[in-house]
């Protein structure tokens, strides 16, 4: 063998062992290689694959889920109702705030429903809570006995008056109490207030059963006589005098007290704030189920104001109110109220309050406002309530009002539906 080709074939064994180990190299990082990938392919599954469950777990997890439940969406005022309202509201010549609250349905429809009215005698029934609440608590009971004496008259409207002579007049809490929620006796309702404690303790109660916008003025002999701009004298419970006072005085100082009242009344009251109170004292939230019924007996039982909410009822529907009305000036009214559970023939009830600030409307526009009201509720509630299939829900004169001669505009019926597009 040549030494040139010595060379050569030691130099080809170089290149082919150098490329042997090349390869062998190569086949050392691929094994490498896959093996670090199935490391951490099993390092993966091994995260993904949960640990063995405990007996009974899903079911737990099943038990969990079933529980949820989403929030109820809040409650809806039906829009027809909603508009009526509004269009009473608006349309009435005075400043009126009306409320109407659904007390299974949970919604409150109003018009100036935050503001605050003066309630006038629409606040006895805070001083009947007042009492019954008492009772409740063993402090008094409705048969104690009470005398009450000239000197405990009042002003205004006091049926009881007739029964006080030299001597006084025997009676019972419950008898006042009966006197007050039925007639709204201003003398019988000024003797419960100072029984249980005074002004104060009723607002104290009114705070401590959360009654919301609900305020207090005093006895009905302080608190008319401020409003009117005079102060209390005692023979303002006889005759004719307090109207002669009254009269006597100059008229632009008795509009300055009457507007002072307006702008920020003592026992101003929300029609929200109502509604809401009466829905709580029909639930039997504010008192015991026996001072309940009792209170909405009496209630139900008044004899004030039969023109106002209850001119609108229908036939089986029923209605438990206070009436409260204030001083008039002129032309001017304040004051007229009318507020109360209205009750359905199935049972259904609703919250009303109607309050009527200050207006020159008639008596007959006033009580067609609350007629309206009432009969707007009405027809809302027959049109929820199942008819037989040839009973109209909205029958044309549905909401016309109960007296011909007062001049509101009302409409007869709720808007019609707009077309479908």
């Amino acid at each position: 063998m040549l030494a040139g080709e010595s060379t050569i074939a030691e130099a080809r064994a170089a290149r082919d062992a150098a490329r042997r180990r090349q390869r062998l190299a190569r086949r050392r990082l691929s094994v490498r290689l896959m093996a670090g990938t199935l490391a951490l392919m099993a390092l993966s599954f091994g995260a993904l694959i949960p640990p063995p469950a405990a007996p009974g777990a899903g079911e737990q997890a099943t038990a969990t889920w079933a529980s949820l439940r989403f929030p109820e969406p809040p409650p809806q005022v039906p829009a027809p109702l909603a508009q009526r309202i509004a269009e009473l509201g608006a349309s009435f010549n005075g400043r009126a705030g009306i409320a109407v609250r659904d007390l299974s349905g949970g919604w409150t429809a109003t018009h100036d429903g935050e503001a605050l009215y003066p309630q006038q005698s629409v606040s006895k029934l805070w001083v009947a809570i007042s009492v019954l609440d008492a009772v409740d608590q063993g402090v008094i009971t409705l048969d104690d006995p009470v005398t009450v004496r000239r000197d405990d008259l009042s002003i205004f409207h006091q049926p009881i008056r007739d029964h006080v002579g030299p001597k006084g007049y025997e009676t019972t809490v419950g008898a006042l109490l009966e006197s007050a929620a039925t007639r709204s006796d201003n003398a019988a309702n000024d003797v419960l207030m100072r029984l249980v404690g005074g002004p104060d303790q009723v607002r104290a109660v009114i705070t401590q059963k959360a009654l919301g916008a609900i305020g207090l003025g005093d006895e009905e002999r302080y608190f008319q006589t401020r409003i009117a701009g005079l102060d209390w004298r005692p023979e303002f419970s006889f005759g004719r005098s307090f109207w002669q006072a009254r009269a006597a005085m100059p008229q632009e100082v008795r509009r300055e007290a009457l507007e002072a009242y307006l702008q920020d009344p003592a026992d101003g009251a929300s029609p929200e704030a109502l509604v809401a109170a009466l829905d709580r004292l029909q639930a039997g939230d504010l008192l015991s189920p026996e001072s309940t019924n009792h209170l909405l007996d009496l209630m139900a039982a008044s004899q004030t104001g039969p023109k106002r909410l209850g001119g609108g009822l229908a036939e089986g529907w029923r209605l438990a109110h206070k009436t409260g009305t204030g001083q008039v000036m002129g032309a001017r009214a304040t004051g007229y109220n009318d507020v109360g559970l209205l009750t359905a023939p199935d049972g259904r009830t609703y919250a009303v309050a109607v309050l009527i600030a200050d207006t020159e409307a008639s008596i007959p526009e006033r009580q067609a406002l609350m007629q309206a009201v009432t009969q707007a509720v009405i027809d809302q509630h027959r049109f929820l309530s199942p008819l037989p299939s040839d009973e109209d829900p909205f029958p044309p004169d549905a909401l016309e009002t109960a007296d011909v001669g007062a001049d509101l505009s009302l409409r007869s019926g709720f808007p019609a539906p707009s077309p479908l597009p």
